[in-house]
């Protein structure tokens, strides 16, 4: 009765136009980005999307756009507990299982708590070691190169990236077993984003050749972890990493531990979402301070002035205060994580708009990372943007690179503090240039990757 009386009572948001029988969404799939571009300033904060294929979705009735800070909050924060992880998520579960990054409701914050320990400050500072040391070995493999050569910027960043999350996972050498890793984890990529995007889906079960691969795929990363931890239970050493705490850690309500098919879930989150979106980011990052040499100007003296070639050191952060505002800027214009999915469980209000249950909200936050109302010249890459007075008074949800609300993500601590060191380190002894005629493009899958990979030419810096 209720329901119906505030769905008389208020409106369904706006639709946007899109031709019968796949309507809007059709336009969504084929570039998401620019469909934001065109679609949000011409119908505002939050609007429908449609599609015929939705009645094929379970649970899957209604999707809106969401861009409006405060619509942003009211579902990420104020009222969170009515909206959990969307769709894509769901398909996600495929290869992270019951992760942070995936599960849900009392058990993801029993889960959330548990974890919670081995991403605190004081824990990340042991890791600042492992993070400096791998920026130092891939700033010297580029030195090597001759001046002029070409580097393959995104696969260096990858492997440096998921080294330093091994190194701090499992913290003994288990490069063997990365190198399955890293090469399975493109493939799941590429796998799990048709798979949410397809909309009419072969249910994986289904014996097809497709299917046997993608399984295989995913079967790969799973035993590779799987043998980790095992060889772990049957060993008598004493380890100081997170997968010492995962398997230590006990729940201070119950003394429960976790499982290690729970923990197995936990590591390959920890995997995915510790190296792939850094990489990223720092990929983008590269390109930026390319176009921008006054930026990678006043980079270079905060790192010579700070480190002056020094291996950096936890108490170096907070002196990197510039090269910290370079990044902040980089997530803004390219945040690997572009978009988010919230799917309503029970009707809502938001921004004066019905919301029914199994309403799927989408949240753009690559476009609201670059909406001109809340950023003058938003296309500009301008880092004191993020200077300490600039950000007083900012809506927290104009600028989330990490999510935002109770499941913002656990590991953006260690993720930011990776990025300064790595960019303190490599700035001082080594420049990237564009090739010519190189064009890359932003490619929205799981994260937002430069397409093809990023390649750019290598110059040593004469200090």
């Amino acid at each position: 009765m209720e329901s119906n009386v505030l769905h008389q009572q208020k409106a369904m948001p706006p639709t946007a136009e899109g031709g019968w029988p796949i309507g809007s969404a059709r336009l969504f799939a084929a570039d998401p980005l620019a469909f934001c571009e065109t679609f949000i300033p011409k119908y505002g904060g939050i609007f429908q999307i449609t599609s015929v294929f939705f009645k094929f979705i379970p649970q899957f009735d209604w999707m809106v756009v969401v861009s409006d800070p405060d619509m942003v909050k009211q579902i990420m924060q104020d009222n969170n507990r009515n909206y959990v992880k969307s769709h894509g998520y769901k398909v996600l579960e495929l290869l992270l299982g019951q992760g942070l990054l995936t599960s849900e409701g009392e058990f993801w914050r029993k889960q959330r708590r548990l974890m919670q320990p081995a991403f605190h400050r004081d824990r990340m500072a042991a890791f600042v070691g492992i993070m400096a040391h791998a920026g130092e070995e891939m700033t010297n493999k580029w030195k090597a190169l001759p001046d002029g050569s070409e580097v393959d910027v995104s696969k260096d960043m990858m492997e440096m990236t998921l080294n330093i999350v091994c190194r701090a996972m499992f913290g003994t050498d288990v490069s063997d077993a990365m190198e399955v890793v890293n090469r399975e984890f493109d493939r799941a990529n590429e796998m799990l984003i048709t798979r949410i995007t397809t909309p009419v889906q072969i249910p994986i079960t289904w014996p097809t050749p497709g299917n046997y691969r993608e399984k295989n795929t995913y079967a790969a990363i799973k035993k590779v972890v799987a043998d980790i931890i095992d060889k772990r239970r049957n060993s008598t050493e004493r380890y100081d990493d997170l997968l010492a705490m995962l398997m230590e850690v006990q729940d201070e309500e119950t003394g429960e531990r976790m499982s290690d098919s729970q923990i197995q879930d936990e590591v390959i989150t920890i995997f995915l979402a510790g190296h792939e979106t850094t990489a990223v980011a720092l990929s983008w990052l590269m390109l930026c301070l390319e176009e921008n040499p006054e930026v990678e100007a006043k980079l270079l003296e905060e790192a010579q002035r700070v480190l002056n070639g020094a291996t950096p050191r936890i108490e170096h952060i907070r002196e990197l205060e510039y090269t910290r505002m370079v990044i902040d800027e980089a997530l803004r214009l390219y945040p690997p994580a572009w978009v988010i999915g919230r799917h309503a469980v029970d009707e809502d209000e938001i921004g004066g708009f019905y919301i029914p249950k199994n309403t799927n909200c989408l949240i753009p936050v690559y476009y609201i990372h670059r909406d001109p109302k809340h950023w003058p010249n938003p296309l500009a890459f301008i880092p004191e943007r993020f200077s300490k007075e600039n950000c007083i008074g900012r809506h927290k949800f104009v600028y989330f690179p990490f999510g935002g609300g109770p499941r913002q993500c656990i590991g953006n601590g260690f993720a930011l503090m990776e990025m300064q060191l790595i960019v303190a380190i490599l700035v001082q002894h080594v420049q990237l240039r564009q090739i010519k005629n190189f064009k890359v493009k932003k490619e929205p899958m799981i994260t937002m990757r430069p397409s093809p990979h990023l390649r750019m030419t290598k110059w040593n810096r004469n200090l």
